[in-house]
C-alpha cells in the first residue's frame, strides 16, 4: 500500500521591482482562487519532483491574454477591423493625419506581428481604407496612406479600443496598477531584440 501524497503548501514568494515588495503572504486572505490555482496544485500532486510555480505568473498571463483578445477583438469588429488590421491603421494614424509609411517602415512600427502584412493591407485597400502611393522622393517606391475613410474608421475603432483596454483593466488601485505596468514592461523589454 502506498503512503498517502500530502498536498505540498505554497512557500511565501517575493517579487520585488524597484521599491515593490509584495508578499504572497501579505495578500488579502479572501483572494478568491482561480483555475490556475487548480492547475498547480494538480501538478504538485501529479508530479512532485517538478516545481509549477512560474505557472503562477505565465499561466495567468496566457489565461489573461485569451480573455483581452477576444474582449478587443468584439470592440474592433464593430467597425469591421481585425486586431491585425487596427494594429495597421493605428500605426499609420500615429505618423500623420495620412500616415504615409513604405511598407517596410510599416512592417517596423506594427505592434503585432509581420505575417500575412500583404493581405492585410490588400484588404484594407479593397475596403477603401488605405491607398498604394508612389513615393514623391523616389517614384520607385510606395507608401502605404490612409484614406479620409480610413482615417474615420480609426478614429472611432482607437476610441472603442481605449474605451475597452479601461474597461478591461483589474479593480486595483492606481498604484498597483502602475506597479503592474512596470512588471510588465520589465519582462517585456527583456524579450524584445536589440530594435525593442
Amino acid at each position: 500500500m502506498c503512503p498517502p501524497q500530502r498536498t505540498r503548501r505554497p512557500v511565501p514568494v517575493t517579487v520585488s521591482a524597484d521599491s515593490l515588495d509584495v508578499k504572497k503572504s501579505d495578500m488579502d486572505a479572501t483572494d478568491p482562487r482561480d483555475r490556475v490555482d487548480d492547475i498547480i496544485a494538480g501538478w504538485r500532486l501529479a508530479r512532485p519532483d517538478l516545481d509549477p510555480g512560474p505557472l503562477e505568473v505565465v499561466g495567468r498571463v496566457i489565461v489573461l491574454a485569451r480573455h483581452l483578445e477576444q474582449s478587443v477583438g468584439e470592440a474592433l469588429a464593430a467597425h469591421g477591423l481585425t486586431l491585425g488590421q487596427f494594429d495597421i491603421l493605428a500605426t499609420l494614424r500615429r505618423h500623420g493625419p495620412k500616415g504615409g509609411l513604405p511598407p517596410r517602415e510599416l512592417l517596423k512600427s506594427v505592434v503585432l506581428s509581420s505575417g500575412g502584412m500583404t493581405a492585410r493591407l490588400d484588404a484594407l485597400e479593397e475596403a477603401g481604407l488605405v491607398a498604394r502611393r508612389a513615393d514623391p522622393e523616389d517614384r520607385r517606391m510606395v507608401r502605404i496612406e490612409l484614406t479620409a475613410k480610413g482615417r474615420r474608421v480609426i478614429d472611432a475603432a482607437t476610441a472603442d479600443r481605449f474605451a475597452e483596454a479601461r474597461a478591461s483593466l483589474p479593480k486595483l488601485p492606481p498604484d498597483d496598477l502602475a506597479a503592474l505596468a512596470g512588471l510588465l514592461r520589465k519582462w517585456l523589454a527583456g524579450l524584445s531584440g536589440p530594435e525593442g
